[in-house]
């Protein structure tokens, strides 16, 4: 994986630095992963629920209503993750 490689390559000409890793460093690399793990689940969910509500209103078009607002409240639930995620980042940059 081309990607793997290039993070890994970064890391090590960043650890080999004198003094590169100190205090702010950790807390923008921990804000980082914070809100880019904590958007990758919402995002994949929203986009089975997307798929899966499609394929019920193609199966039952006369059910729509009650699909889509089922799928628009699984969704909010869903953000609502997203949006922790960004909190706990917020927290990590400027309180920790």
């Amino acid at each position: 994986m081309p990607g793997v490689d290039t993070i890994g390559m970064v890391l090590s000409s960043v650890l080999a630095q004198e003094g590169a890793i100190d205090a702010d460093t950790m807390k923008l690399l921990a804000a980082a992963i914070a809100i880019g793990l904590g958007a990758v689940g919402p995002g994949v969910g929203i986009g089975v629920l997307g798929a899966a509500a499609m394929s019920a209103i193609g199966r039952n078009p006369s059910a729509s209503g009650v699909i889509l607002t089922n799928m628009i409240l699984a969704i909010a639930f869903a953000e609502a993750i997203a949006i922790y995620a960004l909190i706990v980042a917020f927290l990590l940059l400027f309180v920790v």
